[in-house]
């Protein structure tokens, strides 16, 4: 009867034991997947490059002790892809992702998978954010915000201080931009480059590429989908014809930007200009050590004036904490975290009350010969009026434009590989 007794005590305890296991596992479970158990929300934020939000993160849970933050960075096209793969699967997206300016408009057509953050009260600080960049994240009637911008990419022109001396060319910043002009003027000084001292002015086809394109009102489609291209007065052929135009006159190299022919380039002086956004002064700083003090930056011409680049911080809808990430991200992108983001990392603020701080206004590079650098770029911001539709498949068809001016490049007929290339976007439409 003892025995009898004690198995039924051994049993109850072992059901106790197996119980309180159970729950806390259950406890556990649901404190990694963003539960309040102990207090804490945490938000899971995905982003990509190098962006310093770690830093940030740390002083925000410091001043928000019930808030956690996992902070996730991949590379660029991956995190895109496992983005986009989680919001089609419905399970899996964070509380608060990145997403690149280019990559905007593709996850636009997934719009019941983001909050509106004009519900969260992102219309309280519209006014904080260069009026362009703000309507770039918003839905195409204007009623739904995706994001809150981050960062920018305003254009200037990036020149060598010894290239252009010995081409004849002026070397002041404020004497360059009021040399070159117009595209005309960017042309001749091309030339003038290339005569007095054998050197290409641009870099790559890309670039030249890039220099009417990116200030295009319109680009390869609109927002019913349909292909712009086709038009007679259509902006990319403009721009298309430029960059080939710039090619027969011997201007452009062929260096491929971020190859390592490209950074020896940039490094030793092996072309002229670049036509950069206001984050590539960061690459060159940290990677052309033999180029300190030998770049200056100038405004560009008014038909070049653009956004290159940028991002916005969104909220997938299936996320539980939709308060808590908002306002995490409206902290994040406040003007004094977007100075810390750019006296850290480049990020260009997206907030022009950034642009008239001491720390900002002051901020002299040595890398650029002691140059404020950072006034002309928040000069070239304030001129952009807008960088133009994308469309879900721009990156695409982007590329097709580009193996085309990369063939004549190489010596094919920019007519015919024009003509391909708008077939192949036809292509990828219809699929």
């Amino acid at each position: 009867m003892k025995n009898v007794k004690r198995l039924a005590f051994l049993s109850l305890v072992l059901i106790l034991s197996f119980s309180l296991i159970a729950c806390n596992n259950t406890k556990s479970s649901k404190n990694e997947s963003g539960g309040k158990s102990d207090g804490k929300v945490t938000l899971n934020f995905w982003a990509f490059g190098a962006t310093g939000y770690d830093k940030l993160i740390k002083e925000y849970e410091k001043e928000h002790p019930n808030i956690k933050i996992k902070f996730k960075t991949s590379e660029n096209a991956e995190h895109h892809d496992s983005l986009f793969t989680a919001l089609s699967a419905g399970t899996g997206a964070p509380d608060i992702a990145l997403i690149e300016v280019d990559q905007l408009d593709r996850f636009k057509q997934a719009q019941d998978r983001f909050n509106n953050l004009f519900d969260l009260g992102a219309k309280d600080v519209e006014d904080q954010y260069l009026d362009w960049t703000w309507n770039n994240g918003k839905s195409v009637d204007g009623k739904f915000l995706f994001g809150l911008p981050t960062d920018i990419g305003p254009k200037a022109l990036y020149y060598r201080v010894d290239v252009f001396e010995e081409a004849g060319l002026p070397t002041d910043p404020d004497e360059v931009a009021a040399l070159i002009n117009s595209p005309e003027a960017f042309k001749t000084a091309a030339i003038q480059v290339k005569e007095k001292t054998g050197k290409h002015f641009v870099d790559s086809m890309e670039m030249a590429y890039r220099a009417y394109l990116d200030a295009a009102p319109e680009k390869y489609l609109n927002p019913d989908g349909e292909l712009l291209i086709e038009d007679k007065d259509n902006y990319v052929k403009k721009a298309y014809d430029f960059a080939v135009e710039l090619n027969k006159a011997g201007v452009v190299g062929n260096f491929e930007m971020w190859s390592p022919e490209w950074a020896n380039a940039v490094n030793d002086g092996s072309f002229a200009a670049e036509l950069g956004a206001g984050w590539l002064k960061g690459w060159m700083e940290g990677n052309a050590p033999d180029a300190t003090g030998k770049f200056r930056v100038a405004t560009l011409p008014k038909e070049f004036s653009a956004n290159w680049g940028g991002s916005y911080l969104t909220i997938p809808s299936e996320t539980k904490h939709a308060k808590e990430a908002y306002e995490f991200i409206e902290w994040l992108t406040s003007p004094e975290n977007q100075l810390k983001s750019f006296k850290s990392h480049g990020l260009f603020p997206s907030a022009p009350s950034v642009y008239t701080m001491d720390d900002f206004k002051n901020n002299e590079d040595e890398f650029f010969g002691g140059q404020i650098t950072s006034v002309v770029f928040g000069k070239a911001a304030e001129n952009i009026s807008g960088s133009g539709y994308k469309g879900e498949k721009y990156v695409p068809i982007n590329n097709e434009i580009l193996t085309a001016l990369t063939n004549v490049q190489e010596g094919a007929n920019p007519e015919k590989e024009w003509n391909e290339a708008v077939k192949r976007a036809k292509d990828l439409l219809s699929r």
